[in-house]
C-alpha cells in the first residue's frame, strides 16, 4: 500500500511542471487576431498586448465600417474573448490622445 502511494505521488509530482507550464504560455498575436476577427468582421486598425486589471490581454480595434470601431479583448492565455465594446471613430481618437498623454 505504501509503495503504491509513493509511486502515485511521484507520478503526480512528475506531471506538475508540464501542466503548470501549459498555463503560462500565451496564445500569440496571430492566434488572438484570428479569434477576434472571427467574432467581429472588419479591418484590424490596431492591436497590442497589454496588462489590464492584472490580466494580460490582446486588444484589437476593428473598423466595422461607416465610422464604427469595435474593440475586442482576448485573454492572452486562454484565448477567450473577455470584452467587446462598440465605439465611434471620434471616441477612439479621444482615447488615443489620452493614452499618449499618459505615456509622456
Amino acid at each position: 500500500m505504501k509503495v503504491t502511494l509513493s509511486i502515485l505521488l511521484l507520478v503526480t509530482i512528475g506531471f506538475l511542471p508540464i501542466t503548470s507550464d501549459a498555463q503560462t504560455k500565451r496564445i500569440g498575436m496571430k492566434r488572438a487576431t484570428q479569434i477576434a476577427t472571427k467574432r467581429i468582421h472588419g479591418r484590424v486598425k490596431s492591436s497590442e498586448l497589454e496588462k489590464e486589471k492584472g490580466r494580460w490581454i490582446y486588444s484589437f480595434d476593428i473598423s466595422t465600417g461607416k465610422g464604427k470601431i469595435t474593440e475586442v479583448n482576448v485573454d492572452a492565455y486562454s484565448g477567450k474573448i473577455i470584452g467587446i465594446e462598440h465605439e465611434s471613430v471620434k471616441k477612439e481618437a479621444a482615447e488615443d490622445r489620452m493614452e499618449k498623454k499618459e505615456k509622456h
